[in-house]
């Protein structure tokens, strides 16, 4: 990017090329609707778009892929592909191995995957990637200063610190070689395309003239959704919020339904009608592809993705370093209410059906999420290796994950596993759907049908609605799927809990701002404020309506059953 500070601290900027650095989930549709959107900025021709794949055995294969006109993602991804096979065939679109190649690009995304290690980041991936990108900008030309935005999720103080220290090792000084900002996405996988084009998203720097730069970029893509200007913590902080306090739900969603399935009481009734009483109605009780986004949300075998499982310990990173006591947090607690699910669907299996040690076990779905071939951190995974553990026979299917999925042969499982229907239900006696996939409501028939030896299955997803499971021939058990109603003063009881989780998440929420303020933000443009987070967390499609920091009044227990999460909250305000 050709770009110099005129009179009025604002940059004058050219872009001929483009670069993304990893093709994946979040990578692929912006790369794709870049070249769709035919940048156009200080010249009359289109931006030239170039994906950047390291040559893995895992995922080299992804630069010949795009190059002949397809797309990298599995699943069913309406509209991606025939982006791709477009701007391809148009050459606007090509792919390369090559990280030399970046020197002269004026715009670089990074797309690579974080994870955490223990109770912090792993940056390992993110930053083999930054080396390599550092080092071709050894010889970017002198006058061009690439813009250099962070699709990929950072923990809160990442970019102002690890991040910009990254690069000045090799010369290049924020804000007068580069300029560093992050845009974290808000994809989900099976509507990649719309979430791109439709949601509202953050656009931050650590530069007060980033966000405006990326906004005139990310103008041309996100066509339906308002882009939303802040600084970098606060965009790292919101986006580790919002999958942070999505897990928070789950978990409370969990600790309601457990007490449900002991009891015999139709969950989805309660969830109904707290989210009415909330004013965060949805219809994912009845719709199994619907994203739920309702207060109170739908509680599976377990809580997979890349995102959930490690948001809120990044979130949280920076005061556990410093040695912070935790046994009071909301967020840390969910982590461990929701890693005991797919333990407790066994459990409930074994409650109606008896012993299952032995039998034969079809598990339907490997990907975390349904319509998807994505099976970060799937609960069917750990489901399966604890029924293996108990010596039953498990054989895993999906129609869309590929045999040589990584994390099957990292949770060596892969040679149990099949895209076969037909051979995963021969002689199964008992099915656990684990994925809603469409593909498993269109072909329930078939399910019934073909495993003739079936004594029992397990809705673990919320796949059959109870239309569907009276007719099942067979023992059906489901997660939530009680028989009784809700008398009143549960209901009460359930929502006095969410309200007090709300605050407690508010109150959490606060006090690590407060911490990441003192510590981590240099001047005024970048500290993060409650008020401006909560805002941005609000414009989350999926729900993550965060309220004020309130003193929470301490809940008598339901017969005996009451909160961990709801303790949490009420112990952490007497600390």
């Amino acid at each position: 990017m050709k770009i110099k500070l005129n009179e009025k601290k604002s940059f004058d900027w050219k872009i001929e090329k483009i670069a993304v650095i990893g093709p994946g989930i979040v990578g692929m549709p912006m790369a794709a609707l870049l070249a769709e959107a035919r940048i156009k900025i200080g010249t009359d021709e289109p931006a030239k778009v170039l994906v950047v794949q390291r040559n893995s055995a895992n995922s080299g294969w992804k630069v010949d892929a795009i190059n002949s006109g397809k797309s990298v993602i599995g699943g069913i991804e309406p509209g991606l592909n025939d982006i791709v096979e477009r701007n391809v065939a148009d050459g606007i679109l090509s792919a390369t191995h090559d990280y030399s190649q970046l020197s002269d690009a004026d715009v670089i995304l990074i797309s690579i995957q974080t994870d955490k290690k223990g109770f912090g980041p792993d940056y390992g991936p993110l930053f083999g990637g930054l080396t390599q990108l550092a080092e071709a900008l050894q010889n970017k030309p002198k006058e061009n200063i690439p813009l250099i935005v962070f699709e990929s999720t950072l923990a809160p103080s990442s970019m102002a610190t690890v991040i910009k220290e990254h690069f000045e090792k090799y010369g290049l000084i924020e804000g007068e070689d580069i300029l560093l900002g992050n845009s974290p996405n808000r994809v989900m996988p099976g509507r990649l395309v719309e979430r791109v084009v439709s949601s509202d998203k953050l656009v931050a720097g650590l530069h007060p003239e980033t966000p405006k730069m990326i906004k005139a970029i990310y103008s041309k893509v996100v066509t339906k959704g308002t882009l939303f200007e802040t600084n970098s913590l606060t965009a790292e902080i919101e986006k580790t919020l919002e999958n942070a306090y999505r897990d928070v739900r789950i978990a409370f969603a969990t600790e309601i339904v457990r007490y449900c399935d002991d009891n015999n009481i139709d969950f989805y009734q309660v969830r109904d009608e707290i989210n009415k009483r909330l004013s965060q109605q949805d219809n994912a009780t009845e719709d199994p592809n619907a994203v739920p986004s309702g207060g109170l949300l739908i509680p599976m075998i377990g809580v997979g993705g890349h995102c959930l499982p490690k948001d809120g310990i990044l979130l949280w990173w920076r005061k556990i370093e410093s040695g912070a006591d935790t046994s009071n947090s909301l967020i840390i607690k969910s982590r461990e209410i929701n890693n005991e699910s797919p333990a407790e669907t066994v459990k409930l299996a074994e409650r109606d059906f008896g012993d299952i040690s032995g039998k034969k076990i079809a598990l339907l779905g490997a990907a975390y999420r349904f319509n998807s071939e994505d099976t970060r951190n799937s609960p069917t995974l750990v489901l399966a290796q604890l029924l293996k553990a108990k010596g039953c026979e498990v054989i895993i299917h999906d129609p869309f994950v590929k045999p040589d999925d990584q994390n099957l042969l990292k949770y060596e499982v892969n040679n149990i596993f099949t895209n076969d229907l037909q051979t995963s239900l021969t002689g199964a006696e008992y099915v656990f759907v684990c994925t809603a996939h469409k593909y498993y409501l269109d072909n329930y028939e078939n399910i019934i049908q073909t495993a003739k030896s079936m004594k029992g299955l397990v809705d673990g997803c919320n796949i059959y609605n109870k239309s569907i499971y009276d007719k099942i021939p067979v023992k059906y058990v489901g997660i939530g799927r009680g028989e009784n109603k809700p008398d009143k003063h549960f209901i009460d009881f359930v929502y006095d809990s969410f309200v007090a989780v709300e605050k407690g998440i508010g109150n959490e929420l606060n006090s690590l701002i407060e911490f990441l303020n003192d510590n981590y933000a240099e001047d005024e443009f970048n500290k993060a404020r409650f008020t401006t987070v909560r805002s941005l967390a609000d414009t989350c499609a999926t729900g993550c309506s965060i309220v004020n920091p309130d003193r929470i009044n301490e809940i008598e227990p339901f017969n005996g059953f009451g909160s961990k999460l709801v303790e949490c909250a009420v112990a952490a305000q007497n600390e």
